[in-house]
C-alpha cells in the first residue's frame, strides 16, 4: 500500500471527500494526512473542524480574493511530509482554491522533497537525480537553451581554477558523444584540431569542447535526448561521463545542464542561469518554479537593453523572488572576448546572439580589442544562412567566431578555404547588480564570494 497525503479543500462536500479517501484505500493508497488549501462554502468556515476520517490541518488563512498563498502552502505540507514520509501526494482538491499555476508550484515544492504528485489526470514524478559522483559536485542549469550556461558554467570554472581547486566539467548535449569523450586539462584544440573531430563526424562545437578551450579545464562530454517540464531528460550517458570525470584528477565536478534539461544526477549545489529577456511565466508558471527551488545561485544574464530593458529586467526578478527569496541573485551583462590576438585586423564576427544586440556586440569588440568589425553574422545556428553571409561579406582578416553551432563545421572551414585567420570568441559574464540592488564593490569580488559560496556549499554537502 502506498502511503498519501492528500490535498483537500472547503469547497468539496465533506462525506464525498471522505467517499474519495475510501476509493483512494481500495486502489491501493492509504491517506495518513489531509491537507485543507481553503474554501469555505460546503464547511462551517476556514479552519473548522472537518471529519474526513484522517488527520486533517488547514494552511493558514490568507487575504479574502487574493488566493491560495503558495509559499504557506507549501511549508504547511513540507510540515507534514517530514512528520508523514509519505510515498506520494494525492490532489483532491480543485479551482477556484487550487487554480492550474498555483498548482503546479505546489507541485515544484513535492517534487523538490523527491516524491510524486498525482492528480486526477496528472502525475508529476521528481527527475530522477541519483547520488553518482564522490567528489562535490555543482550543477549549473536554465531555463532553456541560450540562456548563458555555458558562459556562467566556464567563468565557474576559470575562478575555481584561480583559487586553487582542480575542476572537471562534464557537459550534456543534443549533440554529444555516443560514448563520453574526454578533454585532458590544458590540451590544445585549435581550429585544425576541431576540423579533424567534425570530419571524423562529431560535433566539434558541443559545449564540453567550448567548455575545454575556454576555460583549460579537463572537460567530458555526453549526450541527452528529450527534457520533461521538471527538466528529466529521455535519454542521457551523463552518469558514465561522470564516472569517466571520476577517473581524471580533479576536486570538484562542474555538471553542466543542456536548454532547460537538468543534469540527470545528485547536485550538492545548483546555479540556475535565466536570461533577462525570458517570459516570466517561464519562471512562476507551469513547472519553472522547481528550477528556481533547486537553486543555491541564480544568475539573471543579458541585463541590458534591448533583451533586458529595466522594466523587463524588474519583472523576471519579481518572479523570481515570488518562488524563493533563498538564493542569491546576480544580474550580468555578457562581453565578448577573443581567445587569440585580433587588434588591428578585419573581423568577420559571427555568433549565436539576435541581431538586435549585434551593434553593441561590435562596438565592445571594437573598443576592447582594438579590431575592425567589417562583417557580422547572426545565424551561426542555421547552416546555410551562415553560409550566405560569409559569401557576403568583404574579405576580412579574421573570423571570430564562438564555438557553438555550425562554428567549426561551417565557419571555420569556409575561413579556411578563404585565407582567413580563425579565432575563438568566448562570452564572459560581467556582474551589473547583486540581488535586487547595484552592486557593492568590486564586481570581480562579488563574483568571487559567489564562487567560494558554491564550493562551500558543495563540499559540506558532499561531506555530509
Amino acid at each position: 500500500m502506498r502511503r498519501a497525503v492528500v490535498l483537500v479543500d472547503g469547497e468539496h462536500y465533506p462525506p464525498v471527500v471522505r467517499a474519495a479517501l475510501d476509493a483512494l484505500r481500495a486502489g491501493g493508497t492509504t491517506p495518513v494526512a489531509a491537507l485543507l488549501l481553503g474554501g469555505t462554502e460546503k464547511v462551517a468556515g476556514h479552519g473548522a473542524d472537518v471529519d474526513l476520517g484522517v488527520p486533517a490541518s488547514w494552511v493558514p488563512r490568507i487575504t479574502a480574493g487574493a488566493g491560495l498563498d503558495v509559499a504557506a502552502a507549501a511549508a504547511a505540507l513540507t510540515e507534514l511530509l517530514a512528520r508523514d514520509r509519505p510515498d506520494l501526494v494525492v490532489d483532491l482538491s480543485d479551482e477556484p482554491v487550487l487554480d492550474p499555476r498555483r498548482r503546479l508550484q505546489l507541485a515544484a515544492h513535492v517534487l523538490l522533497a523527491g516524491i510524486p504528485y498525482e492528480g486526477a489526470d496528472f502525475v508529476f514524478t521528481p527527475p530522477p537525480r541519483p547520488r553518482v559522483a564522490t567528489r562535490p559536485t555543482i550543477a549549473v542549469v536554465g531555463t532553456g537553451k541560450r540562456t548563458g550556461k555555458t558562459a556562467v558554467a566556464g567563468e565557474l570554472t576559470r575562478r575555481l581554477l584561480a583559487a586553487g581547486r582542480t575542476p572537471v566539467v562534464v557537459a550534456m548535449g543534443r549533440g554529444g558523444p555516443p560514448e563520453p569523450v574526454v578533454v585532458p586539462a590544458g590540451a590544445a584544440l585549435d581550429p585544425a584540431a576541431l576540423l579533424a573531430v567534425a570530419d571524423a563526424g562529431g560535433h566539434a562545437a558541443s559545449d564540453f569542447y567550448e567548455d575545454a578551450v575556454t576555460t583549460g579545464a579537463a572537460t567530458v562530454g555526453a549526450r541527452r535526448c528529450g527534457g520533461g517540464l521538471a527538466g528529466a531528460v529521455g535519454y542521457s550517458n551523463v552518469a558514465a561521463a561522470v564516472r569517466r570525470a571520476e577517473s581524471l584528477p580533479g576536486d570538484v565536478t562542474v555538471l553542466e545542464g543542456s536548454g532547460a534539461a537538468l543534469p540527470p544526477l545528485h547536485a550538492d549545489a545548483t546555479v540556475l542561469v535565466v536570461p533577462a529577456d525570458c517570459d516570466p511565466e517561464f519562471v512562476r508558471g507551469y513547472l519553472g518554479s522547481y528550477r528556481v527551488l533547486l537553486a543555491d545561485l541564480v544568475v539573471v544574464t543579458m541585463c541590458e537593453p534591448p533583451r533586458g530593458a529595466p522594466a523587463q529586467v524588474a519583472a523576471v526578478l519579481e518572479a523570481l523572488r515570488s518562488i524563493s527569496r533563498r538564493p542569491p541573485l546576480l544580474r550580468t551583462v555578457l562581453r565578448p572576448v577573443p581567445l587569440g590576438p585580433v587588434t588591428g585586423a578585419t573581423v568577420f564576427f559571427a555568433t549565436t546572439a539576435p541581431a538586435a544586440v549585434g551593434a553593441s556586440l561590435s562596438a565592445a569588440l571594437e573598443a576592447a580589442h582594438g579590431c575592425e568589425v567589417v562583417a557580422t553574422s547572426h545565424r551561426l545556428a542555421d547552416r546555410p544562412a551562415l553560409r550566405a553571409d560569409l559569401a557576403a561579406a568583404p574579405a576580412f582578416d579574421v573570423l571570430l567566431v564562438e564555438l557553438k553551432a555550425a562554428a567549426v563545421d561551417v565557419a571555420a572551414r569556409a575561413a579556411a578555404s578563404a585565407g582567413a585567420r580563425v579565432v575563438f570568441c568566448d562570452n564572459r559574464p560581467t556582474v551589473v547588480g547583486a540581488d535586487d540592488g547595484e552592486t557593492a564593490g568590486d564586481a570581480d569580488a562579488v563574483l568571487d564570494a559567489a564562487v567560494a559560496r558554491l564550493a562551500r556549499l558543495a563540499g559540506e554537502r558532499s561531506n555530509g
